[in-house]
C-alpha cells in the first residue's frame, strides 16, 4: 500500500479518504460476517444448533447524513 502524507491533504482529500475506509471496511466486515455464517451452519450440522444472533449490525449513517432525517433535539424538547 503507498503511502500518503495526511498532513499535505486538504479537507477534501482527507473527508474522501475517510469516506474510502469506511466504505471498503464496511465491505470487508460484510464479507467475514458471511464466512463466519457459512461457517456456522457447516458446524450446526454436526450436532448441537448454533445460536445465531439476532441483532444484525446496522451500517451507522454517514455523519453528513445523519441529522437530516431527524428534527433537531431543540425543537422536540421546545414543543
Amino acid at each position: 500500500m503507498a503511502k500518503i502524507d495526511l498532513d499535505q491533504l486538504s479537507i477534501e482529500e482527507l473527508a474522501a479518504l475517510r469516506d474510502q475506509a469506511t466504505d471498503k471496511l464496511a465491505e470487508k466486515v460484510g464479507a467475514r460476517q458471511a464466512e463466519l455464517e457459512a461457517e456456522l451452519e457447516r458446524l450446526a450440522q454436526y450436532g448441537k444448533s448454533v445460536k445465531k444472533s439476532q441483532a444484525t449490525p446496522v451500517a451507522k449513517p454517514k455523519k453528513d447524513e445523519a441529522g437530516k432525517d431527524e428534527p433537531s433535539k431543540g425543537a422536540a424538547q421546545a414543543a
